[in-house]
């Protein structure tokens, strides 16, 4: 901070809150002078885009029903990344939490990325990706997860603290102390933060720190002492340094901008469990592994993605799908395509090609073809609903009855009433 002489190196060093004046003082009081208290603009353009926060989740794709869980590493050998436990959480998450229920997305920092090289890291995380995973840009996206955010999992690194800061739910996956200033408020959140135990199931862990969690002031207050401001004062902070005059203008933030819709891919086989509750009802919980499923109850069946990498899956599973538009010239039509993937795989009791929200073309074994139609406004994978279907078909319940009544699949909290036509 100071040159051979014992003077400051710079001419202005950017604070956010008084505390960190104080700390400045006690470390090096010969460049308190410099220290200018301006807020924070990261900060403040989060706070600016809070009434967003449900357009940045229909961006990554999550459901009304769902919750979504981000993790988060900072790049040191200490962090939740460094330390190899995301790597290791990663299959037991998607294994764990059924992925009607829990949305997963990860905000990795950008030295993880470039210290590595982005190949690498997909390499890596690439079941984790084809099980629903999803990997935020490590510039322009981490701001609106964090706001779409149910929880995180994280570490001691400065994006777990703005998640604090918003007053999402926390869960340390990783908590060093000794890289952090005693004194400093981040020191003392890392301290006292919820733990993850990776020696207990995880889903029980999520729901308690969600439904008991209780925002603490701390973080949000030592984030900056003058939010919303920091724009103006930064901008009259340059202006003085330089020597000229300000605009009359008033100083402004860009808006963050909304994300690509980038919903869940599940392309490894899914595991599904089913029980039927009554007329044209249907519990569905899928799960995508690669460990065994913790809920054992009901009937088990396997649904595979079509463009699912594990191909020798397809000749054991009992629902096959796929997305696609109604009129993709690649696959004829729906109806051609679903009667091409049960000639191709004989084993295959229902064929799905799902068109779009709440959508789908089915033919079952027998060659029926059917058309499933979620309510307006419904936002599951319509990939569901034609397991229900197969779960009712598989255990000699009438189509008749689905088709005159409708069929009802129960996920997780919600309720998701389907028309089933022939056609």
């Amino acid at each position: 901070m100071l040159d051979e002489s014992g003077r400051p190196l710079a001419d202005a060093l950017v604070l956010s809150h008084p505390e960190q004046l104080e700390r400045l003082r006690a470390v090096c009081p010969e460049a308190a002078p410099t220290g200018v208290l301006a807020g924070d603009p990261c900060w403040d353009r989060m706070l600016a885009a809070r009434p967003y926060r449900d357009r940045y989740r229909r961006a990554l794709g999550v459901g009304r029903a769902q919750r979504l869980v981000v993790l988060n590493s900072t790049w040191n050998p200490d962090s939740l990344f460094g330390d190899d436990i995301l790597p290791s959480l990663l299959p037991r998450l998607t294994s764990e939490l059924p992925v009607d229920e829990y949305r997963l997305a990860a905000v990795l920092h950008p030295n993880v990325w470039y210290g590595h090289g982005p190949g690498q890291l997909r390499a890596w995380l690439d079941r984790a990706r084809r099980a629903g995973l999803t990997l935020v840009d490590p510039l322009h996206g981490w701001r609106q997860a964090l706001l779409a955010a149910d929880a995180v999992i994280g570490d001691h690194g400065s994006v777990t603290y703005y998640a604090a800061a918003l007053g999402t739910p926390v869960l340390l996956g990783a908590a060093p102390l000794a890289g952090l200033a005693p004194d400093a408020p981040v020191h003392a959140f890392v301290r006292t933060a919820p733990r993850l135990d990776p020696a207990l199931p995880l889903r029980p862990q999520l729901t308690q720190l969600i439904d008991k969690h209780s925002p603490l002031p701390e973080p949000a207050a030592f984030t900056s002492s003058v939010p919303g401001e920091s724009a103006t004062r930064l901008r009259r902070l340059f202006y003085d340094i330089i020597g000229i005059p300000e605009p009359d203008a008033p100083a402004l933030l860009e808006p963050l901008p909304l994300p690509p819709f980038e919903p869940a891919a599940h392309t490894v086989p899914l595991q599904v469990l089913t029980t039927l509750l009554g007329s044209g009802e249907v519990s569905v919980v899928r799960y995508a592994g690669p460990h065994p499923a913790p809920d054992s109850t009901g009937e088990t069946h396997m649904a595979v993605h079509e463009d699912t990498r594990e191909q020798s899956q397809l000749s054991l599973a009992d629902v096959v799908f796929r997305h696609g538009a109604a009129d993709d010239p690649r696959f004829g039509s729906p109806a051609l395509w679903t009667t091409e993937t049960l000639a191709r795989h004989p084993q295959c009791a229902l064929a799905a090609y799902i068109t779009g929200p709440g959508t789908c073309t089915v033919r079952t074994s027998d060659d029926t073809l059917l058309h499933l139609r979620a309510e307006p406004g419904a936002d599951a994978d319509p990939a569901a609903y034609a397991s229900a279907l197969y779960a009712w078909l598989a255990s000699g319940k009438s189509l008749r009855e689905v088709v005159a009544q409708g069929l009802t699949a129960h996920m997780g909290g919600a309720v998701h009433r389907v028309r089933v036509n022939c056609g």
